[in-house]
């Protein structure tokens, strides 16, 4: 082609690519993301409260539970020094009247008694935690007393106290609770023993404290914390003083209390979460033991009192957190009901503008793609031009003869073969392919192509083929059919690397208008499906867009599937696509099933002679554009015999046919027996008008035209003309041409034998 018609060609191409202004588009709302957004601010009212509320209620208790562990042992640090001041006092007092008595024996004591009650009243006197100081014997006799005078007989031989004093027990340094026999008021005692100068028992005097003391100072010190306890107890659980105050029957700990425990164990201090024993109520209880003596004071918090406090704040914080945000939700809510309300109106008023834009983008598409069309064959056209070149120098190597090339001309055959295969199918995407449609049998065409597709997949890919039975013909380009059934198994094979299965099924299906479907009527339906890796949503969008490959550079061209989907539509059915990733792909062609079975029809130029034969010359005018393709044309049919006048376009071949029918006297002095002619030439007629013209001249002229474009086969086929598909084989031609000499000596013969009548 010249360089005229390329330029020609891309203006056109580029005309269509230029895409005009799209119908106006009212900016889409977007009430997704409007409602989303709200739904977001409906649950960060409803959360974020909830989460301060609950990140402030566990702190706040938490902070409760620490303020009480604090209160607690503060109490029982206080009451601790309180208590060890009470009992160095006592041991103080005790070893003052040993000194006092230093000496003396219980007959002396009971002598000197009234002087013995002064003294012991007036030491023990002035302190108010002291009920009475004592002194017993030996034998437990009261001696003498701080309380009153005369002594009163009174024994202590059978108490506790007295004989574990006697036995060196050290708790006994502090008895139980009692009920004083002389005081006559709930008493414990702490005690001191006498011994003689050689270290026997001698008695012991005995300090008897008052419990409602310690009573006092507990109240005082927990003021208004009537929840609070705290208590004075013995190592052994006995308990001494208690605020506040415990039943008389409830006058030591459980058991089972993990104080018992810890003080028979010597702990020191602590701080423990318990049941109590005594109103059954779990509390933090801090215990701390009065110096090396064997009681211990504890102080105890309700955890019922510290969730009720907690509870309160809490109930108050809420309030005044949510009461706010119910307000909020509120709004929120009849923001929701007012945006679907909104959305509801805005699609019903989109609709119509949807549906025109979805017809003007669909119309679009269409443009850009018979205009990627048109530039894909245009460039497939020249494509064959060279392809014509090179096909025909190498037959004239090969007729010439050429020692030690063989190699070399079979790889260019080679080459020649798959070039011939990529513009076939670039001009079947571009839909110029010339198709040479058949009435074939699925039922028996597609069981037959088996080795085919086996040879496509490849060792590790299974081939499966089910065939309906009663399947309906169709009418298709046999060769497209199995290219495209190769384009399909060759990708299926690429997308199953370690090796899978590949199932084509042909069943008929019937598709009515009311189903929806793009295409209605009969149709055979093959199915190619494979069990590979899918394919991505975006990629199954493109899949049947020409030159889209997701293949590595090298691997494929992207015109397979662009082929198989052109192949379908040119044929007046459809390709569909179903893929997923990880769930294979199912690739479905329906073509149009045929009205009935007949032969095959196919362009009688297309079928190839069995071998060349040597036949006479013609004188042939050769009318092309392209000098190399003339060229290499004309020097194969001067092997072949042929005279071969070149003329370069068809407006120059018109006014050398004229000229040449002005000079001859006679049919048989027309210098031309055969026009071979391109379709596509510069100038004012192409070939198919030639054709017609020489269908009016005198004398005729048998035309033969060469073409590469499906869309002139239609018209071609409506003149009196042979077709060539570019590129061609030159037995082709030579067949062709036999065929005119053979049909011109006919009718010569015809004419002398009736001159001869």
């Amino acid at each position: 082609m010249t360089p005229h018609r390329e330029e020609s060609d891309a203006d056109t191409a580029g005309e269509h690519w230029q895409e005009e202004p799209p119908f106006p588009v009212v900016p889409e709302r977007n009430f997704t993301a409007q409602r989303m957004t709200l739904y977001a601010l409906l649950i960060a009212a409803v959360v974020l409260p909830c989460l301060y509320v609950a990140i402030t209620a566990y702190t706040d208790y938490h902070a409760r539970v620490a303020a009480a562990t604090e209160s607690v042992a503060r109490n029982a640090r206080v009451a601790e020094e309180h208590a060890l001041k009470v009992f160095d006092l006592n041991v103080t007092l005790n070893e003052r009247i040993v000194d006092l008595l230093d000496g003396l024996d219980a007959n002396a004591i009971r002598r000197d008694g009234e002087t013995i009650h002064r003294r012991l009243k007036a030491m023990s006197g002035s302190y108010s935690q002291v009920s009475a100081a004592s002194v017993f014997g030996p034998d437990g006799k009261l001696l003498v007393t701080s309380r009153t005078f005369p002594t009163p007989d009174v024994s202590v031989a059978t108490r506790e106290d007295f004989g574990g004093l006697r036995s060196e027990r050290a708790i006994e340094q502090v008895s139980r609770v009692m009920i004083g026999r002389v005081a006559g008021e709930p008493v414990f005692n702490t005690a001191a023993v006498r011994r003689t100068p050689n270290g026997k028992f001698d008695g012991i005097v005995s300090i008897a404290l008052r419990p409602a003391y310690f009573n006092a100072f507990y109240r005082e010190l927990l003021g208004d914390s009537p929840t609070v306890s705290l208590g004075l107890t013995r190592q052994d659980g006995e308990v001494l003083a208690w605020y506040p105050a415990r039943p008389a029957d409830r006058m030591s700990l459980a058991p089972e209390s993990p104080l018992r425990e810890a003080y028979r164990a010597g702990v020191r201090s602590g701080v423990v979460e318990m049941l109590s024993g005594l109103d059954q109520q779990v509390k933090i209880v801090a215990y701390r033991r009065v110096g090396n003596y064997p009681v211990y004071v504890s102080s105890g918090y309700p955890i019922a009192t510290l969730w009720s406090e907690w509870w309160r704040h809490l109930s108050v914080l809420a309030l005044s957190i949510f009461a706010p945000c119910v307000v909020l939700w509120a709004v929120i809510g009849q923001s929701l009901r007012r945006l679907r309300t909104e959305e509801e109106a805005w699609e019903r008023w989109q609709a119509e503008a949807s549906m025109r834009r979805s017809i003007e983008s669909a119309y679009r598409q269409a443009r850009k793609m018979e205009a990627l069309g048109n530039l894909v064959g245009s460039v497939a056209h020249d494509f064959n031009n060279l392809l014509m070149i090179v096909s025909t120098n190498v037959q004239i190597a090969r007729r010439r003869g050429a020692p030690g090339l063989e190699r070399e001309l079979t790889a260019m055959e080679r080459a020649l073969k798959a070039g011939q295969s990529l513009t076939r199918q670039l001009l079947g995407v571009a839909r110029k392919q010339p198709l040479r449609n058949e009435t074939i049998a699925v039922g028996k065409w597609v069981p037959a192509g088996r080795e085919l597709l086996k040879a496509s997949l490849g060792a590790k890919v299974a081939l499966n083929v089910a065939v309906a039975a009663e399947i309906w013909p169709v009418r298709v380009d046999p060769a497209e059919l199995e290219l495209a059934l190769i384009n399909v198994a060759v990708n299926a094979r690429d997308a199953m690397p370690n090796g899978g299965t590949f199932t084509v099924r042909a069943d008929n299906v019937c598709f009515r208008h009311e189903d929806g479907f793009p295409i209605t009527g009969d149709f055979v339906q093959l199915s190619l499906e494979d069990t590979g890796v899918g394919m991505s949503p975006e990629v199954l969008g493109r899949a049947f867009e020409p030159l889209f490959t997701t293949k590595a550079k090298g691997m494929g061209t992207g015109l397979g599937l662009p082929q198989v989907f052109a192949f379908c539509e040119r044929a007046g059915g459809l390709a569909t696509i179903d893929s997923a990733i990880g769930a294979g792909t199912a690739v479905r062609l329906y073509l149009p099933r045929a009205a009935a079975q007949g032969a095959s029809a196919t362009v009688a130029a297309d079928t190839p002679a069995d071998a060349v034969k040597e036949s006479t010359g013609l004188r042939v005018l050769l009318v092309e554009d392209n000098e190399e393709v003339a060229a290499g044309t004309e020097a194969h049919l001067s092997m072949m015999g042929h005279h071969v006048t070149w003329v370069f376009n068809a407006d120059t071949a018109v006014n050398s046919l004229e000229a040449a029918r002005d000079r001859a006297t006679s049919p048989a002095d027309f210098p031309f027996d055969v026009v071979l002619s391109d379709i596509h030439m510069p100038g004012q007629l192409n070939g198919i008008d030639l054709a017609e013209l020489l269908e009016r001249f005198e004398p005729r002229i048998p035309v033969i035209l060469v073409t590469g474009y499906a869309e002139e086969l239609d018209r071609a086929r409506e003149v009196d003309a042979r077709v060539l598909s570019k590129p061609f084989d030159i037995a082709l031609l030579d067949s062709l041409l036999r065929g005119v000499r053979e049909r011109a000596d006919e009718n010569a013969k015809t004419a002398a034998r009736s001159v001869g009548r």
